[in-house]
């Protein structure tokens, strides 16, 4: 096992192992993963500290890109509590035409931008979703460009975020959401998200272990 990095896969049986070594010798263990499809596969990754965000596990970011990955191409893809920008990367990897992370927490904030060296089109936003985000949507609404939403909130269980579910879904009732195809949600699986959010319906969802994904459709009514 190297010394400077620890694969994520690894990371947590042995987070206990660091934090013990790290007690002793204060050196700051990076951690990190891999971009595992598209273009930039095998690419580096450096994530954030476990204690402040929650990373998207292989499995599930697999899954999202087994779904989306046909449609992918030349729409914008826009991470929502975007951590280090992981799905961002994931998603030019995957020819992507563009995409954001916006992440509210500085430490995270600051690795998304290191990562964001990887493309050009890869764009790092430091603030808050239910701020950041209207706005973003309503000037990429001018470019007409089809736009994929993936949104991974903190789980309702951790503290300050009992009501994250629903406030993001009153903030997708309030989004201009004419450039909007599909809605990506990473939820705890305990969550059971609505059939349909205004004209976006859900169609598909998976489930693995407490993470589960949702994903909805803009399904316009003739």
């Amino acid at each position: 096992m190297s010394e400077d990095f620890i694969h994520v896969k690894d990371f947590l049986k042995e987070y206990q192992k660091i934090s013990n070594l790290k007690n002793k010798t204060n050196k700051t263990t990076k951690i990190y993963t891999f971009i595992e499809s598209g273009q930039y596969k095998g690419k580096k990754l450096l994530l954030p500290s476990l204690e402040k965000t929650r990373s998207t596990k292989s499995i599930v970011k697999a899954c999202v890109f087994n779904v989306i990955r046909q449609n992918l191409r030349n729409k914008i893809f826009i991470e929502a509590f975007g951590g280090s920008a992981l799905m961002a990367a994931e998603a030019l990897s995957n020819f992507a035409l563009k995409s954001y992370a916006i992440e509210l927490d500085k430490n995270a904030y600051k690795i998304a931008v290191q990562n964001s060296k990887i493309d050009q089109n890869l764009n790092v936003v430091q603030g808050d979703t239910f701020e950041i985000l209207p706005q973003l949507i309503e000037k990429l609404t001018q470019e007409n460009i089809p736009i994929f939403l993936y949104l991974d909130p903190p789980f309702d269980i951790r503290k300050g975020f009992e009501k994250i579910y629903e406030n993001i879904e009153n903030l997708l009732k309030n989004l201009n959401r004419k450039n909007i195809e599909k809605i990506i949600f990473e939820h705890h699986s305990k969550i059971e998200l609505p059939q349909n959010i205004k004209e976006f319906q859900k169609n598909k969802t998976k489930k693995f272990g407490l993470t589960s994904l949702s994903f909805y459709e803009n399904t316009p009514q003739n």
